[in-house]
């Protein structure tokens, strides 16, 4: 399965409107041990912004070049090379705050990687979700456009390979256990939000 390869530790251009948000959640609630576990964690820019927050944070990536340049980078952040389909609680135990930021449309299973990722909340943590939205206005908005080649683009190595309103993204995630989601759409207004948010608490 084709891997982005890294060539540097820098945020990517989604961080600019997801990193916000995250921050805006985290300030938000009370955290007795600030741990957190990054799924899909790229080149470890977001784990090194959560270490900024005081979280001692963790991660993994199926990109070698991103891990490995992100342990070059930000030695402080404990950064691995990892699928969501590993059985990851079992590796890594459970965690305050779990976060995924552009990941899951990438993954052939997204079931699979919603019990890993569900699984490594800790009982009454905080998941991060993020994947770009799909919804009526936005897919009308790009077909009327003559984007929908561009946006559902199949010639991108590595790239999307689902696509989620907020519908069949809180439909995968109540399948996998979650009981208590919130969504919120971030980047350009709500219509055309360029991610959706997925917020989950863990209260069991």
């Amino acid at each position: 399965m084709p891997t982005y390869p890294y060539q540097d530790a820098e945020p990517t251009y989604a961080n600019s409107y997801l990193w916000p948000t995250l921050r805006g959640v985290v300030e938000k609630h009370t955290w007795p041990k600030r741990r957190a576990f990054d799924l899909g964690c790229g080149n470890g820019a977001t784990c090194n912004m959560l270490s900024t927050l005081g979280f001692e944070a963790t991660g993994v990536d199926t990109s070698e070049s991103g891990v490995a340049n992100g342990q070059k980078t930000y030695p402080h952040a404990k950064l691995a090379v990892g699928s969501a389909y590993d059985d990851l609680p079992s590796q890594y135990g459970t965690f305050p705050l779990v976060v995924s930021l552009e990941v899951i449309e990438h993954c052939t299973d997204p079931h699979a990687f919603a019990k890993s990722f569900l699984g490594l909340i800790a009982p009454g943590g905080i998941g991060f979700l993020s994947t770009p939205y799909h919804g009526y206005l936005k897919n009308l908005a790009l077909a009327v456009t003559g984007k929908m080649d561009r946006h559902f683009t199949a010639l991108w190595p590595g790239g999307h390979v689902k696509f989620f309103s907020m519908a069949t993204l809180g439909q995968l995630l109540n399948e996998a256990g979650a009981k208590n989601i919130g969504f919120i759409r971030v980047g350009r207004i709500p219509p055309l939000a360029k991610s959706m948010v997925a917020v989950v608490q863990n209260v069991g």
